[in-house]
């Protein structure tokens, strides 16, 4: 029996069309927004599981607003209106919202002051910077996230290549292998001059991390009305500059789960628990 698999779909929301992947069900509405450098892709393991309980739309912010690093990179505040405007277009009425990394907190900052309503919401790895940064700012040498994307290899002869590359990093050491697998297929696309190249180009990547700094997600945490589940991996990286068990409690229906063993990459390393926690909480 053939798994299921998403449709590939496109809506225009005025100024630009934003693609998105859109797994078809009765069920209520569960939207789905990948980390910085991701891809809507890495969601399918988990929105495979969660069928045909939601309907599932799985957005794709890299490339569809030009911004360059050097420049102050691409608001998070404007993703969040796009993902106001993408729910609206297709109408998704008081959908689940769960996001990953930048996804996540575009999630929170577009319940905040974009006027998207939600059932529910689990935020997984928000990137709050330390409020003072947002005040002083930084250039990409020194933002602690855009000055690693920016130096990363972006071209490989081979996919045989890739994975041994992708093998030899701290980063993917603990990914599942389905997760490997669609990184692989879908994260990689073909070179101008041969050879695989990152679909979302290191410098778009550093452009969405420097955007993080145009608007302090801080203030505006209380303003969330719904309920919202906020998810730490154990052994992020990120904890010693992220304060996750604060933002959840200053989140009015906040709530704080620790995976124990995690990176940042919880979704890519623990599909399972991640499946797990979403048909627990939204249900």
């Amino acid at each position: 029996m053939a798994l299921p698999q998403p449709e590939i779909l496109s809506r225009s929301i005025g100024d630009v069309e934003i693609q998105y992947l859109h797994y078809p069900s009765d069920g209520p509405v569960l939207v789905l927004l990948h980390a910085t450098g991701l891809l809507p892709w890495l969601w399918h393991p988990i929105a495979r599981a969660l069928l045909p309980r939601y309907r599932i739309i799985a957005p794709y912010f890299c490339d569809h607003r030009s911004a360059e690093p050097e420049e102050g990179g691409l608001s998070w505040k404007l993703l969040a209106s796009d993902l106001a405007r993408l729910c609206d277009e297709l109408n998704l009425d008081t959908p689940f919202l769960a996001g990953h990394s930048m996804g996540a907190t575009v999630i929170a900052i577009a319940a905040a002051t974009k006027g998207l309503s939600a059932r529910k919401m689990v935020l997984i790895e928000p990137i709050l910077l330390p409020g003072a940064i947002y005040q002083s700012g930084l250039d990409i040498e020194k933002h602690p996230l855009a000055s690693r994307s920016i130096k990363r290899r972006n071209r490989w002869e081979s996919e045989e290549e890739v994975r041994k590359y992708l093998a030899s990093k701290k980063m993917f050491a603990k990914w599942d292998a389905e997760m490997m697998d669609l990184y692989v297929k879908y994260g990689l696309i073909s070179g101008d001059g041969g050879g695989l190249v990152l679909a979302c180009h290191p410098r778009r990547e550093a452009s969405l991390f420097m955007g993080g700094l145009h608007f302090d997600p801080w203030p505006i945490l209380p303003d969330i009305a719904c309920p919202v589940m906020v998810v730490e991996g154990g052994e992020s990286e990120n904890r010693s500059f992220i304060d996750l068990p604060k933002i959840a409690s200053l989140i009015p229906g906040g709530s704080y789960h620790l995976v124990p063993g995690a990176g940042h990459l919880v979704p890519q390393e623990r599909p399972e628990e991640i499946t797990r926690l979403f048909s627990e909480y939204f249900r």
